[in-house]
């Protein structure tokens, strides 16, 4: 059943788009059972290097969401991020990234009347990989993505949790459509399939490799020639289990500064 709700939603993602290119958004992180959530980040993006082909891209970023009961999108606090990540342009085609993060995320009980757990929070400290493809040209392009992930996870005070340690696969589709010629308004959509096995810590065992959740968002993307900022506002469905699933339905915002430390006007990509 999850498979083909799967197929169904990439393939929808396909038909929506293609034929239609797209500049990169701060896509929300997943925030558990709920019904509704809200992500805002700002971010920098900064190229480098002599033939421009380094990026650095840093943010931060806050998620709120609802009860599983309720639709209040920003009823209680969810998540906190700090991440940096590094980019690298080695073929036309072709990228590779590195990044790490810090996060800390509220952990709820999921009975009414959805109070903290003890502990309170867990904390995550998180280092990946990701490989990049790119096809096609204005006014459309195709990614195709790989990521890797290692988290370390800790309750407050950074002392040990019930789940100490996740080796995450991530695979991601990307469509990107330039609406006008000057690339100033985009949009984006994407469907990507997660997969992991986690190290619990008492009793001391490791789950099975299995399929987890999918992620699909929607984005719209205003790049103005005259300023060096992108706006990005957009909806993500997450799709959460894979014998019962259930959608969490997430409204993200964010604005990122590019290539503000460089004296060259700034040029949309």
């Amino acid at each position: 059943m999850i498979y083909s709700k799967v197929i169904v939603s990439v393939g929808i993602a396909v038909i929506c788009l293609f034929g239609t290119k797209g500049l990169s958004q701060i896509s929300s992180p997943g925030m558990g059972d709920a019904k509704t959530a809200s992500w805002f980040a700002l971010g920098l993006k900064q190229d480098f290097g002599r033939e421009k082909k380094w990026e650095s891209v840093s943010y931060i970023g806050l998620g709120r969401k609802s009860n599983p009961d309720e639709y209040n999108l920003v009823h209680k606090p969810s998540i906190f991020v700090i991440n940096q990540e590094f980019f690298h342009q080695f073929h036309n085609r072709w990228q590779y990234s590195l990044g790490f993060s810090y996060r800390k995320q509220h952990e709820y009980t999921s009975t009414y009347p959805y109070v903290h757990k003890n502990p309170e929070f867990r904390q995550e400290l998180r280092s990946y990989g990701r490989i990049r493809y790119s096809l096609g040209n204005d006014p459309v392009k195709a990614t195709f993505q790989f990521r890797e992930e290692f988290r370390k996870f800790y309750g407050p005070r950074f002392r040990s949790f019930s789940e100490d340690l996740q080796f995450r696969s991530r695979l991601r589709m990307q469509l990107t459509w330039s609406i006008n010629s000057t690339k100033t308004h985009r949009l984006i959509a994407s469907a990507e399939a997660l997969f992991s096995i986690s190290k619990k810590h008492a009793p001391e065992q490791w789950t099975t490799f299995a399929y987890r959740e999918s992620r699909f968002s929607l984005y719209y993307s205003l790049h103005p020639s005259s300023v060096p900022i992108t706006f990005n506002i957009g909806y993500m469905n997450n799709l959460l289990g894979n014998h019962s699933p259930h959608s969490v339905h997430y409204l993200a915002f964010d604005i990122i500064f590019t290539n503000v430390f460089s004296s060259q006007k700034v040029k949309s990509q």
